[in-house]
């Protein structure tokens, strides 16, 4: 992973909740795993988005 340090302006009182909801040890990592998750999210809906209606689940109706 490629890292840079940068300054932005942050919520504290968020970030420490963040940290205690994912159960990580910093904000940093809280952050990390919250980028993580929406980038996972976007990537999810464009995929469903993409195969609406297509998909077949084997053994769905049984």
């Amino acid at each position: 992973m490629s890292a840079t340090r940068t300054s932005i302006r942050l919520d504290m009182k968020l970030a420490d909740e963040a940290v205690k909801v994912l159960g990580v040890k910093t904000r940093t990592e809280a952050i990390h795993m919250a980028l993580r998750e929406i980038v996972a999210l976007e990537r999810f809906k464009k995929l469903m988005k993409k195969h609406a209606g297509t998909l077949k689940l084997e053994g769905a109706g049984e």
